[in-house]
């Protein structure tokens, strides 16, 4: 009874809003126009998101905390031989994959040759500034001799030249490590792809070969030129590839992920006025009517004006509060356009069943208390879902922003929907009334005052007037729509037909099935290409490395923080047994075997290491390098300890396998918490990998949580509690098809594919809540009736605003990027797939479920009781005579 009362006077109260509204339409008009100007003004000066990671990694994460760590400790400065390892942070560098189109061996003379030449191209790049050119020598990380520090696989390559040039045959080079003429022992599993080994690991050929050029960034100046240097880096390989046409070459730098990530909003600027002409153009068309009194073409652009004004006024908030744009923004017209669209669509259909001899105040008045509660209750629900997404419990930068604007944008939308768009139905109202063209706005003339005129004049001014329509037809002026001639004259009758109703059944049987086995299937997507547009320097690089450099892990560091016994055989022997399984390419480790061998000879002790330390063994050539694996502290009696050390770990594995690298990573973490020693791990992948799974799926975690609670809550304000239940299924059935379905269109669950499972919720609701809200609370006739009764009601405004958002997601699919590409299947199967339970499975589902309804059983009185008949039935021999009376 209570929630009976609620109901009453919720809708009382947006019956006297719109009586309010409809006598001041000029100003619900003219205000939000003018608050979207001031705000939307801002947005001119807008700011873009420079930084990748702060968008996508997660914000709270063990691996940035372990990057301080390691950057405390082993500075960039003092690494100067570790640089194929990107250490803690990748800085500023430019890479390129040379490779061949013929699969030649790129260690042979002359591909050795070119490489070199392009080395040395590299080296000569100037980046001009006022009094100064800048080259890769003035901006590159130096060498404790003030040189340039380069890979170590262009030292590599110079030595075999120099083999080849004095008739050396016994210069090998052996894969992963090798060993320079200097005596050390380089890692090259990265820097040579596509390889092929004789015995012992001598490397017979090579189909490609990365370079890496790593450049300081220590202040503004030096980051400045070093971007410059970066974009006339990636000049020079193009220009080296065009004039050396047997190759190709790869270039990437620091700033592609970047520039990729943007570029996406470029690319799709064409395909986005392409999508706003077709919403325009199937809006107008969706409103519009043979009679071109009632036909309503304004109000169907009105709709898009009003979404257009609340996303302008919510970016211009954004921009006003610190906000800066990101790709990721491209998504926020299309949930706004899903959601606006149907209540506009909703608004317009209530509008067709007030009566035309009622006020045009009194008409709005009766749209508002019918069709606003159900828009209010979305909208909340939309809220809250977002609301809980922009909050900080969402870990994702991107993701949160994301939701923070889309929560203003449907907020505004929600306040012009009530203002602005009720003002343009109020308007419209008043050219109904007054029988003016709905498109010209002029008098309409009676038809016979239109016998004289062309056809196609009569045509365009077709109307039906009021005076000559009866009242049993008055109520059947809008049929000639065509949306609502189908329904009501076809679709209906056809879905609940008995016959139809297995189909439908074993349809969804089906869609089932095929949801649980891409279910299975799901996979979390860290894989930054997955967010730039494609034709990039982004995925063009990470498809070859992919391809060629696959064979082993990226470098791990493995960092110990603590002063331990080195010299103590057992700590020896924990150490090597944590690394076990993995590719050891550091100093240390062979530092490590150097002391077990000691122990094992002459039993070393702790005077013993410290007296190597301070004397003769770190200035030995073949631990030259040492230094910068370990950090030392001496104590007031001069002895020297190790506070830290570190060594560099790869693994056997691939690098396209993201869940394999990341079982890699908690297998490590498990075991540092569980060692003798203390150590972390780290790679600067780590940070966008590091608990990445639970970040990603926080936020929709939470939205489903917000949004059960929510219908939960909102079980006691409507009318039947049994909606929400329905309402509850509903949802529950559309989100688990679409993560089937999307699975199996290839479509990770990554940051743009968990945005759009959160509107997936609200997109639903949206569609399904007044169509189960209708069929709920009808009394009395059969289900089959009820069912009917709601699809006539709503369905039009459903199908109105499936198809205008249809043709507004089509342009997105021929977008050149990735993430246009996850957001288009993600959308289209929302759409789809709760469309399909609109008009297919809900109808059929509620004929035979619950709520119970109650044949009309009607009194025969004799008021009620009408003659239509009496039949005198004489057969042939006149013998027998039937009277028969039949009655109504």
């Amino acid at each position: 009874m209570l929630r009976q009362v609620l109901h009453r006077g919720l809708r009382t109260c947006f019956s006297r809003l719109g009586h309010f509204i409809a006598s001041h339409p000029v100003f619900f008009a003219s205000a939000p126009v003018l608050i979207s100007i001031l705000l939307g003004a801002s947005f001119s000066r807008y700011q873009v998101e420079e930084s990748v990671e702060h968008l996508l990694a997660p914000q709270h994460s063990l691996a940035k905390i372990e990057r301080n760590l390691v950057n405390s400790l082993f500075p960039v400065n003092r690494s100067k031989h570790r640089l194929y390892s990107d250490l803690q942070t990748p800085g500023r560098y430019g890479r390129v994959i040379v490779t061949s189109f013929q699969k030649a061996n790129m260690l042979d003379q002359h591909h050795t040759d070119l490489i070199l030449k392009l080395h040395a191209a590299v080296t000569r790049i100037q980046v001009p500034r006022p009094g100064f050119n800048y080259t890769f020598a003035h901006i590159c990380i130096l060498n404790n001799d003030k040189t340039c520090i380069v890979d170590d696989i262009v030292h590599v390559l110079e030595e075999l030249k120099n083999a080849r040039a004095t008739n050396r045959t016994n210069f090998a080079i052996t894969y992963p490590i090798t060993h320079l003429k200097d005596g050390r022992a380089v890692y090259n599993g990265h820097q040579l792809g596509g390889v092929t080994v004789h015995s012992k690991d001598r490397v017979k050929s090579a189909e490609a070969v990365q370079l890496t050029y790593y450049l300081q960034s220590i202040n503004s100046l030096n980051d400045m030129v070093a971007e410059r240097w970066e974009s006339s880096f990636c000049d020079t390989v193009r220009m080296f590839q065009k004039s050396n046409s047997k190759v190709k070459m790869y270039p990437y730098t620091s700033s592609s992920l970047r520039e990729d990530f943007q570029k996406t909003s470029r690319v799709s600027e064409r395909y986005l006025v392409t999508s706003l002409i077709l919403v325009v153009t199937m809006a107008i068309l969706c409103c519009s009517m043979q009679d071109c009194v009632r036909s309503k073409p304004w109000l169907g652009l009105l709709g898009l004006v009003t979404i257009s004004l609340a996303t302008l006024t919510a970016a211009g908030i954004i921009n006003l509060t610190g906000g800066k744009y990101n790709s990721t923004f491209l998504g926020v017209p299309f949930v706004m356009l899903g959601h606006g669209l149907y209540g506009t669509f909703e608004m317009l259909s209530s509008w067709r069943k007030t009566r035309e001899d009622q006020h045009v105040k009194e008409r709005t008045a009766a749209v508002y208390a019918d069709s606003m509660l159900s828009f209010s209750l979305t909208t909340a629900m939309y809220l809250v879902t977002f609301g809980i997404g922009a909050s900080p419990f969402t870990n994702i930068e991107a993701a949160r922003i994301f939701c923070c604007n889309s929560c203003i944008a449907i907020f505004f939308n929600y306040l012009y929907v009530l203002s602005f768009y009720g003002s343009s139905l109020v308007f419209t109202g008043y050219i109904e009334n007054n029988y003016q063209h709905s498109i010209f706005c002029r008098k309409v003339p009676k038809p016979e005052a239109l016998q004289e005129k062309p056809a196609w004049y009569r045509f365009l001014l077709t109307a039906r007037f009021s005076e000559d329509t009866t009242d049993g037809e008055e109520a059947n002026t809008y049929e000639s729509h065509l949306l609502v001639c189908f329904l009501k004259r076809y679709y209906c009758d056809w879905i609940t037909n008995t016959y139809v109703k297995p189909f439908v059944v074993l349809f969804y049987l089906i869609y089932i099935s095929f949801a649980l086995m891409g279910y299975l299937q799901v996979s979390e997507g860290s894989d930054l290409s997955n967010i730039v547009a494609t034709a990039t320097q982004t995925i063009e690089y990470t498809t070859a490395q992919q391809k060629y450099f696959s064979n082993y892990s990226p470098v791990i560091g493995f960092y110990i923080y603590e002063s331990i016994e080195y010299w103590n055989t057992s700590v020896q022997e924990d150490v090597l047994e944590y690394t076990k399984g993995f590719v050891r390419i550091s100093w240390f480790e062979s530092y490590l075997n150097y002391l077990r061998k000691l122990n094992v000879s002459t039993g070393l002790s702790k005077k013993n290491f410290t007296d190597m330390l301070r004397n003769s063994f770190l200035k030995a050539p073949q631990f030259s390098h040492f230094q910068e694996d370990i950090i030392f502290s001496k104590k007031y009696n001069d002895e020297v300890d190790v506070v830290a050390s570190r060594m560099f770990l790869v693994a056997k594995t691939m690098e396209t396998n993201r869940e394999e690298l990341y079982d890699l990573l908690e297998t490590l973490r498990r075991l540092s918490v569980t060692s003798k020693v203390k150590f972390i791990v780290f790679n600067p992948s780590f940070v966008y990998m590091d608990r990445y799974a639970s970040s990603l799926g926080a936020p929709l975690h939470n939205s489903c949580i917000s949004a059960l609670f929510l219908l939960f809550f909102s079980a006691f304000l409507v009318a039947d509690a049994l909606i929400n239940v329905w309402l509850t299924l509903t949802v529950v059935s559309v989100e688990f098809g679409v993560i089937g379905f999307m699975t199996l269109w290839k479509v990770e669950l990554d940051c743009i594919s968990v945005l759009c499972l959160i509107y997936g919720i609200n997109y639903t609701i949206d569609n399904c809540a007044p169509l189960l809200s209708t069929f709920v609370l009808g009394k009395d006739f059969t289900r089959t009736k009820w069912v009917k009764n709601a699809l006539e009601v709503h369905g039009v405004a459903i199908l109105q605003s499936y198809l205008c958002y249809l043709v507004g997601l089509i342009p997105l699919a021929a977008v050149p990027s990735n993430l246009t590409c996850t957001l288009f299947r993600c959308l289209f199967l929302i759409a789809f797939v709760t469309f399909f339970h609109c008009f297919a499975i809900l109808p059929v589902i509620l004929t035979f479920l619950p709520p119970s309804k109650k044949k009309r059983k009607e009194k025969k009185n004799p008021e009620n009781r009408e003659e239509i008949e009496c039949v005198e039935m004489v057969d042939i021999d006149s013998t027998r005579v039937v009277d028969q009376i039949t009655t109504v």
